[in-house]
């Protein structure tokens, strides 16, 4: 026999239960939308990057960032650098991605190397990633279109230097470069 106080109980236990229920099933979905401009170089700058294999360097590392749940905008660079604007992925961190992205195009690119140079293909061990506003997108897609002919007037480490001081960011010059 069920007391009427352990009757309320269990409705109110049952209502709140619902209620939490509902809740679960409604809850607004996270909703993320950061675009990061990402700027690397290989190690020492050496230009590992020309030909055949630029193309489909780049086209590997859309799809390291399309398989975190990202979305890859464009990927360009030169010989010794690469510039990558993509969204964020809402569950990764910017350095899950970054340390994905050149772990996983460094072993690519070694398999592609056929006993050259590129055996001995590196990243650098840092990176520049900028915040990019929904207005300024499409102006950064251009800049990274643009990427060979921009560095006919000016070098990696100007290019480099420029972001950190428009970004106010601080820094020591002496561990910028590797």
């Amino acid at each position: 026999m069920r007391l009427p106080c352990m009757q309320n109980n269990l409705v109110h236990f049952f209502v709140v239960i619902s209620v939490c229920i509902y809740y679960i099933q409604n809850m607004p979905q996270s909703i993320a939308q950061i675009y990061v401009h990402i700027i690397f170089s290989t190690k020492e700058r050496y230009p590992f990057i020309d030909g055949p294999i630029e193309n489909e360097l780049y086209a590997y590392i859309g799809k390291i960032i399309f398989n975190l749940n990202g979305i890859p905008f464009i990927i360009n660079g030169t010989a010794d650098h690469i510039h990558i604007l993509m969204c964020m992925p809402r569950t990764e961190s910017l350095s899950k991605c970054l340390e994905q992205i050149k772990k996983n195009s460094s072993k690519w690119i070694k398999t592609k190397a056929e006993g050259g140079i590129l055996t001995k293909f590196q990243w650098q061990r840092g990176y520049g990633a900028f915040s990019v506003s929904s207005s300024q997108k499409q102006k950064t897609i251009e800049y990274i279109k643009s990427q060979k002919q921009h560095h006919t007037r000016v070098t990696f480490k100007q290019e480099y230097l420029s972001f950190l001081k428009r970004y106010n960011v601080d820094f020591d010059p002496e561990y910028v470069w590797d």
